[in-house]
């Protein structure tokens, strides 16, 4: 299988992995999870906001680079290694807190175990296109 094909699969499953979270049972909100959330909402918010910007052109829906766009080694790409998947790990964290519940806390686990190996795959990508 093509990598282009992965990537593609990749996203699918990301995309299912947060239907899945959205669909699993929900406490209301209280005003305390709110406020506990709120943080990972602005932060995985700025830095998702920035990371897109930083990439610019390089910015791909997949964990595909594209050919000769370049390595981002500025904003938040010289301080995290991925800042987007950081993002959206965020704002999961967020949607746990708001859920309130151990079925979303639970499934947080197998959204952190699929964007580690996501990101162990891009980089290996990575390397072979920029060494």
């Amino acid at each position: 299988m093509n990598r282009r094909t992965v990537g593609w699969l990749l996203v699918a499953v990301q995309v299912a992995l947060f239907v899945i979270l959205a669909v699993l049972p929900w406490r209301s909100p209280s005003l305390l999870s709110i406020a506990l959330a709120l943080p990972f909402v602005v932060i995985g918010g700025w830095l998702g906001l920035a990371s897109f910007t930083t990439l610019g052109g390089a910015l791909t829906p997949t964990p595909v680079p594209i050919a000769g766009a370049g390595l981002r080694t500025w904003g938040p790409y010289s301080r995290i290694r991925h800042p987007i998947y950081t993002s959206v790990l965020s704002l999961t964290l967020a949607a746990v807190i708001l859920a309130g519940t151990w079925w979303s806390a639970a499934w947080s686990v197998v959204i952190v175990v699929f964007f580690w190996g996501k990101s162990r795959w891009e980089d290996r990508l990575l390397a072979e296109e920029y060494g």
